[in-house]
């Protein structure tokens, strides 16, 4: 199977290792991890991770230190020159998107705003209506 390269999305090196520690952990062998983009949050658009062991042929393809990371047709668009970091503090722990294409984000970091797309009707921006 061809599979397409997205060069456009970056992970951090300690989001590898965070990749490959849960990998290791749910001894997951040969599983990927998916960044996706889903309708949702209170600024219109949401971000989406998950473990999975199945690339499609159009999904987007890249590696990064034995790490696969694949995003679908569609969320390529919205997640263009992203990165993936994950973040261990006193706050918490966790993965980040930092992504240049958000023109405003939510105060959570998990839903956003792109040009492509407008919040919806009523929305705050705020993080009331995140989960």
């Amino acid at each position: 199977m061809e599979q397409l390269q997205a060069n456009s999305i970056t992970l951090t090196a300690s989001a590898i290792q965070a990749v490959k520690d849960l990998l290791k952990k749910r001894n997951l062998e040969g599983y990927a991890l998916r960044v996706f983009v889903s309708g949702g949050g209170c600024s219109g658009l949401q971000y989406g991770m998950a473990l999975e062991g199945k690339i499609r042929a159009q999904d987007y393809v890249s590696e990064f230190d034995g790490v696969k990371v694949i995003v679908d047709e569609i969320s390529i668009n919205y997640l263009q020159d992203a990165t993936v970091d994950y973040m261990d503090n006193l706050m918490g722990s966790g993965f980040k998107i930092d992504n240049p294409n958000a023109i405003s984000t939510c105060g959570c970091g998990n839903s956003f705003q792109s040009e492509n797309n407008s919040a919806p009707s009523g929305s705050t921006g705020g993080c009331n209506a995140c989960h």
